[in-house]
Protein backbone atom coordinates (compact mmCIF):
# COMPACT_ATOMS: atom_id res chain seq x y z
CA UNK A 1 0.00 0.00 0.00
CA UNK A 2 1.61 3.26 -1.11
CA UNK A 3 1.09 6.28 1.13
CA UNK A 4 2.49 9.80 1.53
CA UNK A 5 3.17 11.50 4.84
CA UNK A 6 5.33 14.50 5.68
CA UNK A 7 6.29 14.81 2.04
CA UNK A 8 7.62 11.24 2.07
CA UNK A 9 6.12 8.64 -0.24
CA UNK A 10 6.45 5.18 1.26
CA UNK A 11 5.12 1.65 0.98
CA UNK A 12 3.29 0.29 4.01
CA UNK A 13 3.44 -3.46 4.56
CA UNK A 14 1.60 -5.36 7.24
CA UNK A 15 3.56 -7.95 9.20
CA UNK A 16 3.47 -9.59 12.60
CA UNK A 17 6.01 -7.25 14.17
CA UNK A 18 6.08 -5.53 17.53
CA UNK A 19 7.51 -2.24 16.31
CA UNK A 20 7.10 0.03 13.34
CA UNK A 21 10.12 -0.52 11.11
CA UNK A 22 11.12 2.25 8.73
CA UNK A 23 13.72 1.60 6.03
CA UNK A 24 15.28 3.41 3.11
CA UNK A 25 16.31 0.99 0.37
CA UNK A 26 19.35 1.24 -1.87
CA UNK A 27 17.27 2.81 -4.65
CA UNK A 28 15.95 5.49 -2.28
CA UNK A 29 12.47 4.01 -1.89
CA UNK A 30 10.98 3.97 1.59
CA UNK A 31 9.25 1.04 3.28
CA UNK A 32 7.45 0.93 6.60
CA UNK A 33 6.23 -2.31 8.16
CA UNK A 34 3.76 -2.46 11.03
CA UNK A 35 1.41 -4.83 12.73
CA UNK A 36 -2.14 -5.03 11.28
CA UNK A 37 -3.42 -3.61 14.55
CA UNK A 38 -1.52 -0.33 14.11
CA UNK A 39 -3.71 2.32 12.40
CA UNK A 40 -2.34 3.68 9.13
CA UNK A 41 -2.70 7.19 10.53
CA UNK A 42 -0.28 6.27 13.32
CA UNK A 43 2.25 5.05 10.77
CA UNK A 44 1.80 8.28 8.81
CA UNK A 45 2.59 10.26 11.95
CA UNK A 46 5.62 8.07 12.60
CA UNK A 47 6.97 8.71 9.08
CA UNK A 48 6.22 12.44 9.30
CA UNK A 49 8.16 12.73 12.57
CA UNK A 50 11.17 11.08 10.92
CA UNK A 51 10.99 12.83 7.54
CA UNK A 52 14.37 14.54 8.03
CA UNK A 53 15.98 11.18 8.87
CA UNK A 54 14.47 9.67 5.73
CA UNK A 55 15.72 12.48 3.48
CA UNK A 56 19.21 12.20 4.95
CA UNK A 57 19.20 8.44 4.36
CA UNK A 58 17.97 8.94 0.79
CA UNK A 59 20.78 11.43 0.14
CA UNK A 60 23.32 8.91 1.45
CA UNK A 61 21.83 6.18 -0.70
CA UNK A 62 22.03 8.41 -3.78
CA UNK A 63 25.67 9.24 -3.04
CA UNK A 64 26.44 5.57 -2.58
CA UNK A 65 24.80 4.71 -5.91
CA UNK A 66 26.81 7.39 -7.70
CA UNK A 67 30.04 6.24 -6.09
CA UNK A 68 29.44 2.59 -6.87
CA UNK A 69 28.42 3.37 -10.44
CA UNK A 70 31.70 5.19 -10.95
CA UNK A 71 33.73 2.38 -9.38
CA UNK A 72 31.80 -0.59 -10.77
CA UNK A 73 33.57 -2.73 -13.37
CA UNK A 74 31.98 -2.97 -16.79
CA UNK A 75 29.20 -5.53 -16.96
CA UNK A 76 29.45 -8.30 -19.55
CA UNK A 77 26.81 -8.38 -22.31
CA UNK A 78 23.68 -10.17 -21.16
CA UNK A 79 24.10 -13.17 -23.50
CA UNK A 80 27.63 -13.71 -22.19
CA UNK A 81 26.52 -13.32 -18.58
CA UNK A 82 23.69 -15.80 -19.12
CA UNK A 83 25.96 -18.38 -20.75
CA UNK A 84 28.44 -17.99 -17.89
CA UNK A 85 25.84 -18.44 -15.15
CA UNK A 86 24.27 -21.38 -16.95
CA UNK A 87 27.64 -23.13 -17.07
CA UNK A 88 28.26 -22.42 -13.39
CA UNK A 89 24.83 -23.73 -12.43
CA UNK A 90 25.25 -26.86 -14.55
CA UNK A 91 28.43 -27.61 -12.61
CA UNK A 92 26.48 -27.63 -9.32
CA UNK A 93 23.21 -29.08 -10.60
CA UNK A 94 24.15 -32.78 -10.02
CA UNK A 95 24.41 -32.09 -6.27
CA UNK A 96 20.87 -30.67 -6.21
CA UNK A 97 19.04 -32.68 -8.88
CA UNK A 98 17.02 -34.57 -6.24
CA UNK A 99 15.52 -31.34 -4.86
CA UNK A 100 15.04 -29.41 -8.13
CA UNK A 101 11.43 -29.29 -9.38
CA UNK A 102 10.85 -32.49 -11.36
CA UNK A 103 14.50 -33.34 -10.92
CA UNK A 104 15.27 -31.22 -13.97
CA UNK A 105 17.95 -28.61 -14.43
CA UNK A 106 16.26 -25.32 -13.50
CA UNK A 107 15.82 -22.48 -15.93
CA UNK A 108 18.57 -19.89 -15.49
CA UNK A 109 17.97 -16.19 -15.96
CA UNK A 110 20.20 -13.13 -15.71
CA UNK A 111 18.66 -9.78 -14.86
CA UNK A 112 19.79 -6.25 -14.09
CA UNK A 113 19.05 -6.39 -10.36
CA UNK A 114 20.56 -3.84 -7.98
CA UNK A 115 19.03 -4.96 -4.69
CA UNK A 116 19.62 -8.70 -4.85
CA UNK A 117 22.31 -11.10 -6.00
CA UNK A 118 19.98 -13.93 -6.93
CA UNK A 119 16.54 -15.44 -6.45
CA UNK A 120 14.85 -18.83 -6.56
CA UNK A 121 11.30 -19.11 -7.86
CA UNK A 122 9.64 -22.23 -6.48
CA UNK A 123 6.63 -21.67 -8.75
CA UNK A 124 8.50 -21.60 -12.05
CA UNK A 125 11.62 -23.51 -11.08
CA UNK A 126 13.83 -20.61 -12.13
CA UNK A 127 17.10 -19.40 -10.66
CA UNK A 128 17.77 -15.77 -11.51
CA UNK A 129 21.03 -13.93 -10.94
CA UNK A 130 22.11 -10.32 -11.04
CA UNK A 131 24.26 -9.59 -14.06
CA UNK A 132 26.72 -7.77 -11.83
CA UNK A 133 27.37 -11.02 -9.98
CA UNK A 134 29.59 -11.90 -12.96
CA UNK A 135 32.02 -9.19 -11.80
CA UNK A 136 32.42 -10.75 -8.35
CA UNK A 137 35.13 -13.28 -7.41
CA UNK A 138 34.35 -16.89 -8.35
CA UNK A 139 34.00 -18.05 -4.69
CA UNK A 140 31.27 -15.42 -4.18
CA UNK A 141 29.51 -16.45 -7.39
CA UNK A 142 29.55 -20.10 -6.30
CA UNK A 143 28.11 -19.14 -2.94
CA UNK A 144 25.13 -17.38 -4.54
CA UNK A 145 24.51 -20.33 -6.87
CA UNK A 146 24.55 -22.83 -4.00
CA UNK A 147 22.45 -20.51 -1.83
CA UNK A 148 19.71 -20.34 -4.44
CA UNK A 149 19.83 -24.05 -5.27
CA UNK A 150 19.34 -24.83 -1.56
CA UNK A 151 16.09 -22.84 -1.55
CA UNK A 152 14.40 -25.55 -3.64
CA UNK A 153 14.61 -27.87 -0.62
CA UNK A 154 14.42 -25.19 2.06
CA UNK A 155 12.30 -22.15 1.04
CA UNK A 156 13.47 -20.18 4.07
CA UNK A 157 16.62 -19.28 5.97
CA UNK A 158 16.14 -21.86 8.72
CA UNK A 159 19.00 -23.76 10.42
CA UNK A 160 18.28 -26.62 8.01
CA UNK A 161 18.82 -24.28 5.07
CA UNK A 162 22.18 -23.07 6.34
CA UNK A 163 23.20 -26.63 7.13
CA UNK A 164 22.48 -27.54 3.51
CA UNK A 165 24.62 -24.64 2.29
CA UNK A 166 27.45 -25.61 4.64
CA UNK A 167 27.34 -29.21 3.44
CA UNK A 168 28.30 -28.03 -0.06
CA UNK A 169 30.40 -25.00 0.92
CA UNK A 170 31.83 -25.36 4.43
CA UNK A 171 33.49 -21.95 4.01
CA UNK A 172 30.30 -20.19 2.89
CA UNK A 173 30.60 -17.50 5.58
CA UNK A 174 33.92 -16.34 4.17
CA UNK A 175 32.41 -16.31 0.68
CA UNK A 176 29.41 -14.37 1.93
CA UNK A 177 31.70 -11.68 3.33
CA UNK A 178 32.79 -10.90 -0.21
CA UNK A 179 29.19 -9.99 -1.01
CA UNK A 180 28.72 -7.97 2.16
CA UNK A 181 31.30 -5.51 0.91
CA UNK A 182 28.73 -4.46 -1.68
CA UNK A 183 25.89 -6.07 -0.32
CA UNK A 184 22.23 -6.78 2.67
CA UNK A 185 19.50 -8.03 4.60
CA UNK A 186 16.62 -9.72 2.82
CA UNK A 187 13.53 -7.57 2.59
CA UNK A 188 10.09 -8.70 1.58
CA UNK A 189 9.93 -10.74 -1.63
CA UNK A 190 7.07 -12.17 -3.72
CA UNK A 191 5.33 -15.25 -2.34
CA UNK A 192 7.04 -18.40 -3.58
CA UNK A 193 10.31 -16.63 -4.26
CA UNK A 194 13.40 -16.51 -2.10
CA UNK A 195 16.13 -14.04 -2.73
CA UNK A 196 19.62 -13.17 -1.69
CA UNK A 197 19.97 -9.43 -1.49
CA UNK A 198 23.04 -7.22 -1.21
CA UNK A 199 23.62 -6.02 2.34
CA UNK A 200 25.18 -2.61 2.89
CA UNK A 201 23.03 -1.22 0.09
CA UNK A 202 19.86 -2.03 2.02
CA UNK A 203 18.59 0.16 4.86
CA UNK A 204 20.95 3.02 4.01
CA UNK A 205 21.18 5.08 7.17
CA UNK A 206 19.87 2.24 9.29
CA UNK A 207 16.43 1.12 10.37
CA UNK A 208 14.19 3.26 12.51
CA UNK A 209 11.90 1.50 14.97
CA UNK A 210 9.34 2.49 17.52
CA UNK A 211 6.61 0.77 19.57
CA UNK A 212 3.00 1.78 18.86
Amino acid sequence: MERTAGGITYTLTRRRVRNINLRVRADGSVVASASPRVPAAYVDAFVTARADWVRTAQARAAARREREAAEAPALPPKPEALAYMQALCRAYYPQFSATCPGGAMPKIAVRDMNTRWGSCSLRTGTLAFARRLCTMPLPAQEYVVVHEFCHFAHPDHSPAFWAAVAEVLPDYKQRERMLKLRGGRADAFPRGERCLRPRPQTDEGGACRDCP
